[in-house]
């Protein structure tokens, strides 16, 4: 089973190494194991948030974030296990997969509610909270190289923030997520992926709840509008890219990017959190499978946005929503990429160069080579030690 085990840095940001089920370093580790020896500045205030009233949404302004590690050599990465040439963010000389909260955060480190029915003028201050999940000690590679083992610590990890950082005080939505690739616009090449948990519900969560309840019918669970849409692509069957137990993928209907893909559970949750030992397991396998096809794709590696889709914080909206994955890419051939200017920007109207037809039909016909270490069955929830 996952061990975890909590931590502080030097700062006071809390660090929480996630080991894989067997692993040798769990025996050994407690929170007093390698401690952050680095003098590092006092943790500053939150940020402030503004709220915009013409489109009606709220807007982090983070100008601290202009001092950010950004692209350092790898002898210089802050995601690599410390070594006597280099303090990194993580003190030990080795690890499976950590979390910590992010030195340079878009919201938090406080957490607490903003103000409610805003206006022209209203600000508050950015709370919430921004971590980093590492997903391996290795600086080199992606996800797709992991073994389907340690890609289960990760999937152990995003349920366990989840469940957590939706007990803090004012979060109102949790959002893990990955950006890999230059061309989106990484700051560390290490492998590794963010989680935010906003005090507000974000525009996007908001248009897809809305319609989501519009469509819910309380009086039967499975009248969901993402299982319909589910079950209308696996009917149709032209845009599936994989089908199993408790997940099936496709490109949907009306894709907005080049690349897009739909990771949906058969059964409806509202996140990570609530998926079982064995639909968490079936998630590393499936998910691992996705990552390499789409790395597959052309001659170079794909850059993507990955984006889990979680239940808002809401009375109103949680009921009907329902976990997913969107995979994207803006790639659009293997030299070119997808811009948004004018109507994707400015009117939020997208326009796709590619068929979802076409490109479920390439994702299909991909070879994928298999994963080393298959993942052993795990509980719901993670073992740990507690700072």
């Amino acid at each position: 089973m996952t061990r975890m085990t909590s931590t502080r840095l030097a700062d006071g940001r809390e660090l929480i190494y996630f080991d894989d089920a067997g692993s040798r370093l769990a025996a050994s580790r407690t929170r007093e194991t390698n401690p952050d020896r680095r003098e590092l500045p006092e943790r500053a205030e939150p940020g402030e948030i503004r709220f915009d009233a013409l489109s009606n949404e709220w807007v982090a302004v983070a100008a601290h974030r202009q001092t950010r590690t950004h692209l350092p050599p790898a002898d210089q990465c802050p995601l690599c296990p410390t070594t006597a040439h280099n303090a990194s963010e993580i003190p030990s000389p080795d690890y499976d997969v950590v979390v910590f909260e992010n030195r340079f955060p878009s919201l938090g480190p406080a957490a607490g509610p903003i103000p409610e029915d805003p206006a022209w003028g209203t600000a508050g201050p950015a709370y919430g909270r921004c971590e980093v999940v590492s997903f391996t000690p290795e600086h080199a590679g992606s996800f797709s190289g992991l073994s389907e083992a340690r890609a289960r610590t990760v999937v152990e990890a995003w349920s366990h923030r989840t469940e957590a950082l939706s007990q803090l005080p004012g979060v109102r939505q949790v959002f893990p997520f990955e950006n890999r690739g230059a061309d989106i616009g990484v700051t560390l090449h290490h492998p590794h992926g963010q989680i935010y948990a906003y005090p507000y519900i974000t525009p996007r969560a908001g248009t897809l709840g809305v319609a989501a309840r519009k469509f819910y019918d309380g009086s039967d669970g499975r009248r969901t509008l993402t299982g319909s849409l589910l079950r209308a692509e696996r009917e149709d069957g032209s845009r599936m890219v994989m089908e199993g137990e408790n997940f099936s993928a496709y490109v949907p209907f009306a894709a907005r990017w080049p690349l897009e893909i739909h990771l949906v559970p058969h059964r409806q949750v509202p996140d990570l959190a609530a998926l079982s030992g064995e639909e968490k397991d079936e998630l590393a396998h499936v998910y691992l499978d996705l990552l390499k096809r789409l790395d597959a794709f052309y001659p170079t590696p794909t850059p993507y946005i990955s984006a889990w889709h979680q239940a808002p914080l809401d009375k109103v909206l949680r009921p009907a929503s329902y976990l997913h994955l969107q995979l994207t890419s803006p790639r659009r051939a293997a030299d070119k990429l997808k811009y948004l200017a004018g109507s994707e920007a400015a009117m939020g109207a997208f326009i796709n160069d590619t068929t979802p037809e076409s490109v479920a039909e390439r994702l299909r016909a991909v070879t994928v080579p298999k994963s080393a270490a298959p993942a052993a069955p795990q509980p719901a929830q993670p073992e740990g030690v507690h700072a």
